[in-house]
């Protein structure tokens, strides 16, 4: 299962960024004792004034940009931003856990003034005064790209006019049903729950308690800051709030994706780097990347995110050695906190490149062991505590997923481009590209890895070889850079060999080859046209975002219309424990999950859903059985009640504590 990790990176000869113009001004002075205590005092002033008047919600953007400000690594503002929402995203995980202990959990002003403080000592240390570079045009692009991306995929909620067809969105995904509940639960224990499990566990499904947690953290840390530390929400609005975390985690991938290619791709010609932002936009909705959305994968979706930029920084590593080592510690925090899958191939990538730059990291010594202790320290924690307390390891046998053909489409189609467009001479000669394919080695070997895994348990590559193939997914849609970095482009003027041509006329050629390419990439990943696209087909010959953004709302699911029937009409009573029963012991499975997630109530749920009994009457039956009581079934359906009746008729004695109900119509909402 092991990724190989012996193979060597080519030396860094140079800078493998493009470096900032060289300047002769001299370090910034330290400021004055009264401006730094100003600064301090400031840095909790603020927080508190802004959640008195509820705008704590502009917090965590003036914090981003803050520490976007204090970097000196990109040229671009589109750079600073997604290496302060990497190093922002790690660190949180990594304070995440002094936050689950100190006495004001997730509130917005502790928190806050905590990382101005931070950031204030840190401007004096390294005497950087705040700064940021102008917005360019890519910049705009590449967040407007992400930005329609992330709202493609969220039409339908945008459409759905009430929550239950809102909740019968959701509920496409089983998965859906228990994120939210680690959410819900984290927000209102104000840390991660494996830091107290005793506590967890009678507030939620044992099975979460060692889950990774990084996601669900993060989200319910800034959620807290959109409701300036408000009521957590529950029910209907926690719903909500987790499907809105949902779509912003996605867009966030793709803007990673978008920035990492341009990343590796170095300087661009403006109309390389127009036609490479559509290709990964393109990409990211043709393939298969949107059922991280659809099918309630949102912890996947944030490792990915993390994973994207890590590989860009190991392929084109940032000039300021400092920020790249901080930033690679943060990042593998942060996956092994989120998703602690992607830690192996990740991990091996850096070892890698640490192999590689050993000279450069030599010029280092004290970074390189500060943050190679606290990185081999915290970035294993969630893992080995996952298997050796939860027994997680056995999950990477799990069966089911993705039919493999889907996913070798994928991997074989473009990584066949890929592969013939980093294996021409002017890219294999750049010292990048020749990073890139060991990072890509290694993401195939393990994934390769996981499907041995999978044969050698007698099932075909299933559940978590899809994930894996997931990370090859997006280090290939990075190599698109390559492709791009073909592209003719008009002459320059300053050295066109026929100058009396008009530079309209010479840059023909070029816009129309980029513009036939573009259009080339739309219907290859099936944007547009009649085929589906080429790197992901399912039964309805379509894409999974068309598919889903051409869903109709108003078809609400029985099993949604259910769950949402029983949420209003039967609120949670403190000491029962109430579930759904169904015809199929599959439908009562899933409503009860999601019942109980937005009663908050998983905890008390479990021991009437989690076990692998779903044929009926035999599931009833053991519900009867295994529950305690006082227990309250809430009936779907007629041949749940002739379940019940014939359990009881076996066993009168499952009549005590019992309380069983039809279920109410009610006015859909």
């Amino acid at each position: 299962m092991r990724a190989d990790i012996t193979a060597q990176l080519p030396a860094v000869q140079g800078r493998t960024e493009d470096p900032e113009p060289v300047t002769t001004t001299p370090p910034a002075r330290r400021p004055g004792i009264a401006l730094i205590l100003g600064a301090v005092l400031a840095s909790w002033l603020v927080p508190v004034a802004a959640t008195a008047v509820h705008a704590a919600w502009l917090l965590p953007p003036i914090v981003l940009l803050a520490t976007a400000s204090l970097l000196r690594s990109g040229r671009a503002l589109l750079d600073r931003i997604m290496l302060a929402v990497a190093l922002l995203g790690g660190l949180t995980c990594a304070v995440g856990l002094l936050f689950s202990v100190w006495p004001w959990g997730l509130h917005p002003v502790p928190v806050t003034g905590l990382a101005f403080t931070v950031l204030t000592v840190a401007a004096v240390l390294s005497r950087r005064a705040p700064r940021l570079p102008r917005p360019g045009w890519s910049d705009l692009v590449s967040l407007a790209a992400a930005a329609l991306a992330a709202g493609y995929l969220a039409t339908p909620y945008l459409r759905a006019d009430t929550f239950g067809q809102r909740l019968s969105l959701a509920m496409v995904g089983e998965d859906n049903g228990r994120h939210p509940a680690l959410f819900d639960v984290i927000g209102r224990l104000g840390g991660y729950l494996f830091v107290d499990p005793g506590a967890a566990r009678e507030q939620i499904f044992s099975g979460l308690v060692h889950y990774p947690q990084g996601w669900h953290f993060t989200t319910a840390l800034l959620d807290g800051f959109l409701r300036s530390a408000g009521d957590p929400p529950t029910g209907a609005r926690l719903m909500d709030h987790y499907v809105l975390w949902c779509i912003a985690t996605f867009g966030l991938l793709v803007l990673t994706l978008v920035w990492a290619a341009q990343h590796v791709a170095g300087p661009l010609h403006p109309l390389r780097r127009l036609v490479l932002i559509i290709a990964v936009t393109a990409l990211v909705l043709g393939a298969e990347l949107p059922r991280l959305l659809v099918a309630g994968y949102p912890s996947e979706a944030f490792g990915l995110s993390l994973a994207v930029v890590l590989v860009a920084l190991v392929v084109r590593p940032l000039h300021r050695l400092r920020e790249q080592l901080i930033l690679v510690g943060a990042l593998l925090i942060g996956i092994g906190f989120s998703y602690y899958l992607f830690l192996f191939p990740t991990g091996a990538m850096v070892l890698c490149w640490l192999i590689a730059d050993r000279r450069r990291l030599r010029t280092r010594p004290g970074t390189v062991a500060i943050v190679a202790v606290l990185t081999a320290a915290l970035a294993p924690l969630v893992a080995v505590i996952g298997v050796l307390v939860a027994g997680q390891s056995e999950a990477l046998a799990a069966p089911g997923g993705t039919p493999p053909v889907e996913t070798y489409n994928t991997m074989l189609g473009l990584g066949a481009l890929v592969l013939a467009a980093v294996l021409v001479r002017t890219n294999l000669a750049d010292t990048t590209w020749r990073r890139y394919l060991v990072a890509l080695a290694v993401a195939l070997s393990f994934s390769a890895s996981m499907a041995a895994v999978n044969i050698a348990n007698g099932t075909q590559p299933a559940y978590y070889f899809g994930k894996t193939a997931h990370l090859v997914l997006v280090v290939l849609t990075m190599g698109v850079a390559a492709l791009a970095r073909l592209l003719p482009v008009p002459p320059d003027p300053s050295t066109d060999s026929e100058p009396r041509r008009h530079p309209i006329v010479g840059a023909i050629p070029a816009v129309g080859t980029a513009a036939l390419v573009t259009l080339g990439l739309l219907a290859g990943t099936g944007l547009i046209g009649w085929t589906g696209g080429y790197f992901h087909r399912n039964g309805g010959n379509g894409t999974w975002a068309t598919d889903w953004a051409g869903r109709d709302v108003r078809a609400v699911s029985r099993t949604a219309s259910v769950t949402n029937t029983a949420y209003r009409n039967y609120p949670a009573i403190p000491g029962t424990v109430t579930l759904v029963l169904d015809k199929q012991g599959l439908q009562g499975y899933r409503e009860s999950i999601f019942l109980s997630a937005m009663q908050g109530t998983s905890a008390q749920t479990e021991p009437g859903i989690y076990f692998r009994i779903y044929d009926e009457p035999a599931r009833t039956a053991e519900i009867l059985r295994r529950v305690p009581r006082p227990l309250r079934l809430i009936v779907a359906d007629p041949a749940a009640q002739k379940a019940i009746d014939g359990a009881l008729t076996a066993d009168p004695a499952l009549r005590d504590g019992l309380t069983v109900v039809p279920l109410k119509p009610t006015t859909p909402r």
